[in-house]
């Protein structure tokens, strides 16, 4: 019994407990889409503005004329694979089945991932309870009861690696197109990915992989600026900041707002972001120096880099910069176990308590 006992056990048990209080608790399906009443006022809401996963419910209800509901419509209907799914879920959009599915597709996704990831994990020499540095992470774990795409985009990036680690590179290819259209911030993964394929000179390689990856994620783009007139790709929603220039600025940003408020972010970005993020950027760019290539060390540098430049408008609201780092938790996670630098492993499963103060 002890020997089939997994992590992702762990995370289907912890995770359908959450769902069941936050159901006991409110008991109204609505709360896990946390609707907005300037979005729709003829819906149940406790808030006013909502949370982003009330725009995949809207789309996935109405895909036609959701737009009137959603702050930026050519970015929200980007994320378009978790409405499609959740359509589906829902037997064609039935509004009583919709919170249902969401939660169902991301449950699905969040605990499919951590199992796929024990698997990795397994494949280095790790141990696979690592994942729950992953399965556990409020950044995925919490999207599921806020019906956001992070589970499903991350989900499907840990197959996405799976499928490469087992030398597949068209699944490899097709996953990660699908990735693109959960969430557009999985292209870095593409795009790490891409740039490991041109260190070794495989060129062939390199563009089958990158049209079959972006070419979905561009053709999508070009029908959202036809009918929005604008392209989905962007910083954020409504009231969104740029990307910063000056590294980690976002997050020196926010001292203005008070000391308080000031401290009570740090406790958790420093260790969760910023000491990640910089211990990433020198274990790839020692890498790279020592010519020690990998697949990994390339999708670390990517993913790390990237955490820079953040925009204030992520690092404001703490879930919101939880919800932007999966791809930076994975990344440091199958970098230490190919590694094997224990120190990182371990400290990883800081992230498995990091943020829990999102859990309402």
């Amino acid at each position: 019994m002890i020997n089939t006992f997994r992590p992702y056990h762990v995370v289907l048990a912890a995770c359908l407990l959450y769902l069941t209080v936050i159901g006991l608790t409110f008991r109204d399906p609505l709360e896990f889409v946390y609707i907005g009443s300037n979005f729709d006022s003829s819906l149940y809401s406790r808030s006013a503005e909502g949370y982003d996963g009330q725009f995949a419910y809207f789309i996935a209800r109405d895909s036609t004329n959701a737009a009137a509901r959603l702050d930026v419509p050519a970015y929200r209907y980007q994320r378009i694979l978790l409405p499609a799914l959740t359509w589906v879920g829902s037997l064609g959009g039935r509004p009583e089945l919709l919170p249902f599915a969401l939660v169902g597709v991301n449950l699905l996704a969040l605990v499919a991932g951590t199992a796929l990831l024990e698997t990795l994990l397994r494949t280095h020499n790790a141990s696979r309870w690592y994942a729950l540095s992953y399965g556990l992470f409020a950044g995925v774990f919490v999207a599921v009861r806020f019906s956001t795409n992070e589970p499903l985009a991350y989900g499907l990036v840990i197959a996405a690696l799976l499928a490469a680690e087992r030398k597949r590179l068209l699944t490899f290819a097709l996953l990660m197109a699908l990735t693109a259209l959960a969430k557009e911030t999985t292209l870095l993964f593409t795009g790490g990915y891409l740039l490991y394929l041109l260190s070794e000179r495989r060129l062939r390689d390199t563009v089958r992989v990158g049209i079959v990856a972006l070419l979905p994620f561009t053709l999508w783009q070009a029908i959202l600026y036809q009918k929005f007139g604008a392209f989905g790709v962007g910083s954020g929603g409504a009231n969104a900041t740029p990307f910063e220039i000056i590294p980690f600025n976002g997050i020196w940003k926010i001292a203005p707002y008070g000391l308080s408020i000031f401290a009570a972010n740090a406790v958790i970005l420093f260790p969760a972001v910023v000491v990640p993020t910089l211990w990433g950027l020198y274990r790839a760019a020692r890498d790279l120096f020592a010519h020690r290539a990998h697949p990994y060390v390339y999708l670390l540098l990517v993913n790390a880099g990237v955490m820079l430049f953040v925009p204030f408008s992520t690092y404001r609201e703490p879930f919101g910069i939880l919800r932007f780092i999966p791809g930076l938790v994975i990344c440091i996670l199958l970098y230490a176990a190919l590694r094997r630098t224990q120190r990182a492993l371990n400290y990883s499963l800081l992230w498995s308590v990091f943020g829990m103060r999102v859990l309402g």
